[in-house]
């Protein structure tokens, strides 16, 4: 008897062919998708064209399909902490949150009720069990590797996965679902977070949390205009800092600081070294699959996921925290957001930047 699983299906083209290849696999498939944000009118989330797109996917795949509503446990464990470290100055990533807390925790519950015995996702990445150990791999697809979102997962949680597209090129996967003639075949790749979806970010994150707007000055303390709220800006922006009438001969300005204490937001311009820091302190390490057994090692790391892996030195302290010291000067390391190391294969895990330092 085939082993039943349930695929993650967003109504996209990856999940949906990634349900097709189970299928030619010999598994027993069921498609499931999820809701995780519930829609006013004036929201940009496309859940129900999506759902749609689910339902004749599967039709012409001839596989059940089911929806489950993941709102409430979205808000509890994903968007509230997106709120707080908004809140604190920090840019923090919920795409990382949601598959730890949604993806791979009640979507596997949910799975499990509908007698499953594994999961799949259209994730751009593979996966090895062998010997009860979970191993995180690099796609074959380097352009579309998707680890990067997946550093916060345990073990319990990649027991049981699955990730068809592992081995497979972006554009092979188009071709296949052009070829069976699938709704999302020419569908555009989704961007950004669902409940954000087209709209303004900052309208949208007033509707949740008060600005409080404040100064913009150079290094030197001059006050240039005033900002919305620090929480809009980011390291290294260039647009949106409403500073008219200030340009000059060295270039165009550029955050290189979020002084909270103060409430002000520095601003420089011309030469970018301000931007470029030598280490970091990473904290709330996962490790995939296992810690390492050295204090002391070589390996790569992405600290945003467009980015080309650099090389670095870590250093695991006492308390678990690493420092993480590059080989070369790294541009506006964020605070909040997520440092994910690698070897040549396999993701090793992934923690959250706290700090960036400078030699």
């Amino acid at each position: 008897m085939s082993k039943r699983v349930v695929v993650g299906m967003s109504g996209g083209v990856d999940s949906s062919v990634a349900a097709y290849l189970l299928k030619q696999q010999g598994y027993e498939v069921i498609g499931l998708f999820m809701k995780n944000w519930e829609e006013t009118e004036d929201d940009a989330c496309t859940a129900e064209a999506d759902f749609a797109d689910v339902r004749r996917v599967c039709s012409t795949l001839d596989i059940p399909y089911y929806a489950v509503n993941f709102s409430k446990d979205y808000m509890d464990r994903v968007f509230s902490y997106f709120l707080k470290e908004y809140a604190a100055g920090r840019t923090p990533n919920p795409d990382v949150l949601c598959n730890r807390e949604i993806k791979f925790g009640p979507f596997k519950e949910y799975a499990k009720s509908l007698g499953a015995e594994l999961i799949a996702t259209g994730h751009y990445c593979d996966i090895s069990h062998e010997n009860g150990v979970h191993t995180l791999l690099k796609a074959a697809d380097q352009n579309k590797d998707q680890t990067y979102f997946l550093n916060q997962l345990s073990q319990s949680q990649l027991e049981g996965v699955l990730f068809p597209l592992g081995k497979m090129q972006k554009g092979e996967v188009r071709e296949i679902a052009e070829r069976l003639g699938l709704s999302t075949a020419k569908k555009k790749d989704s961007t950004g977070i669902c409940f954000i979806g087209e709209r303004n970010f900052r309208s949208f994150l007033k509707t949740y949390l008060p600005a409080k707007p404040g100064e913009i000055v150079t290094l030197d303390g001059r006050v240039l205009g005033n900002h919305e709220g620090l929480m809009y800006y980011t390291l290294g922006q260039r647009k949106g800092l409403n500073i008219g009438g200030q340009k000059n001969d060295e270039g165009r300005w550029f955050v290189v600081e979020k002084d909270l204490k103060t409430n002000r937001l520095v601003i420089a311009h011309g030469n970018e070294d301000l931007l470029y820091s030598d280490a970091a302190t990473v904290t709330e390490m996962n490790w995939i699959p296992q810690p390492p057994t050295e204090k002391t090692f070589r390996c790569f790391a992405k600290f945003r996921y467009r980015q080309e892996e650099q090389g670095v030195s870590v250093t695991v302290k006492p308390n678990g925290e690493l420092f993480v010291l590059f080989d070369e000067k790294q541009r506006a390391v964020t605070p909040g957001q997520y440092c994910v190391l690698y070897n040549d294969t396999q993701c090793l895990g992934g923690g959250v930047i706290t700090a960036s330092h400078k030699f």
